[in-house]
C-alpha cells in the first residue's frame, strides 16, 4: 500500500523504514529537510516538499499518517486536510488528548475525510520489535488500512497465546486493535501510559528501598529532628541493585520489558549518575487522572505516580517550606541542614 508520513522524528522515520521493508511505499514530509533527505538517501521513501506536494504524489483515495508531538498535531492534521478530498484518510498517530480527536472528526466529517486516532507504543525499539497499535475511527477506513497496521504491529509470534484462547488469531493477538469510534484509540493509549507511570513508579520506589537497605551501617544523628532507626541490624544489607534487577528478569512475577530496560540502565550506570531525577510528564498521565475524576473511577496509584513526577521537578518546594515553617512555629523546630 501507499502511505504519506508527516513527522520524521524517532518514531515517524522508523515507521517508514518498517513499512518499506514490507513492500509499502511511503511519501514523506517534515519541516526539517534533512530528515526527508535522510530517508530518501536510504531508498526507503519518496520525498515531498510540502503538504500539497505530498497530496499530489499520493494516489486517491489517499492515506496520510501524522506523527508529531501532541502540541502540534491538531494544526498539522487540519493543515494537511486542506489538501485532501472526500474518502481520503488522515491519521494522528501521536499522543493527542482524545476529546481533541472527537472535535477534529466532527470538523472533517462534512468534507467526507476519514479521521483515525492511532495510539502507538513501541518507542525507539519499534523498528525491530514492532508497534502496539490502538485504533479509533469508523470501521471502513480502519479495515482499508489493515495491511498497514498489520505490518507495523509486532505479530502474534512475539508472545505466547493467552491460556484458553484458541481458534482464529485476532488482530489484538497480532498487536493492533480497533478499539472503537473516533477517540477510542487515544483513550486506550492514554490509559496505557497512565499504567506505565504507575509501573515505573513502583519499580523506582522498590529499587530506592533496596539502595537504602544498608542505612543501618551509616552514622545517624541523635537529636529531636532525626527519627531513630530502631534496630540498625535490620538494615545492614549492601545490595547489588543491578544484580537484583537481573535476577528479577528471570522467572519473577514482576519480569517485564520495563524491567529489562531498567536492568540495562543499571548495568551501564549502577549509580545512575548521569541522571538528576527530574522526571517529565508529557500529558497522558494527567489526562488519565482527569478522565478518572470525571468518570468517578478510583486510580490512586496512577495519580500518586503523576504527583511524584511533579515533585521530582521541585514543584513541591514551596509546600515543603510551608511544612517547615509550621513546625518551626508550633514546636520551635529548626530546619536541619544536610
Amino acid at each position: 500500500m501507499q502511505l504519506g508520513m508527516i513527522g520524521l522524528g524517532r518514531m515517524g522515520a522508523n515507521l517508514v523504514r518498517r513499512l518499506h521493508a514490507a513492500g509499502h511505499e511511503c511519501v514523506v514530509y517534515d519541516v526539517n529537510p534533512n530528515s526527508i533527505a535522510e530517508l530518501v538517501a536510504e531508498g526507503v521513501a519518496i520525498g515531498a516538499e510540502s503538504e500539497a506536494d505530498m497530496a499530489s504524489k499520493l494516489a486517491t483515495p489517499r492515506a496520510v499518517w501524522v506523527m508529531v508531538p501532541a502540541a502540534y498535531a491538531g494544526a498539522v492534521v487540519m493543515s494537511m486536510a486542506l489538501h485532501l478530498e472526500a474518502d481520503d484518510i488522515i491519521i494522528d498517530g501521536g499522543n493527542t488528548h482524545y476529546p481533541e480527536d472527537i472535535a477534529r472528526g466532527d470538523e472533517l466529517m462534512p468534507r467526507g475525510i476519514h479521521y483515525l486516532d492511532v495510539g502507538t507504543s513501541g518507542g525507539v525499539f519499534g523498528l525491530e520489535r514492532g508497534y502496539c497499535l490502538m485504533i479509533g475511527g469508523a470501521d471502513e477506513p480502519v479495515q482499508r488500512l489493515d495491511p498497514i497496521f498489520a505490518t507495523l504491529a509486532p505479530g502474534v509470534e512475539t508472545a505466547e497465546r493467552t491460556r484458553g484462547r484458541d481458534g482464529e488469531v485476532t488482530s489484538a493477538e497480532h498487536g493492533y486493535l480497533h478499539c472503537g469510534p473516533i477517540g477510542a484509540g487515544h483513550f486506550v493509549k492514554m490509559v496505557h501510559n497512565g499504567v506505565e507511570y504507575a509501573i515505573m513508579q513502583a519499580f523506582a520506589e522498590g529499587f530506592a528501598l533496596l539502595d537504602r537497605a544498608d542505612v543501618g551501617s551509616e552514622e545517624r544523628s541523635k537529636d529531636a529532628e532525626t527519627a531513630p532507626l530502631g534496630d540498625p541490624r535490620r538494615f545492614q544489607y549492601p545490595m547489588d541493585v543491578p544484580a537484583i534487577a537481573e535476577v528479577w528478569r528471570r522467572g519473577s512475577v514482576v519480569g517485564s520489558w520495563l524491567l529489562d530496560l531498567t536492568a540495562a540502565a543499571l548495568h551501564s550506570d549502577p549509580g545512575l549518575d548521569q541522571f538528576q531525577g527530574r522526571v517529565s510528564d508529557s500529558g497522558e498521565g494527567r489526562w488519565t487522572v482527569l478522565a478518572a475524576v470525571e468518570s468517578g473511577t478510583p486510580v490512586p496509584t496512577i495519580a500518586d505516580a503523576l504527583f511524584s513526577r511533579f515533585s521530582s521537578r521541585d514543584n513541591a518546594d514551596f509546600g515543603n517550606k510551608v511544612l517547615s515553617a509550621m513546625r518551626s512555629e508550633f514546636g520551635g523546630h529548626h530546619e536541619k541542614k544536610e
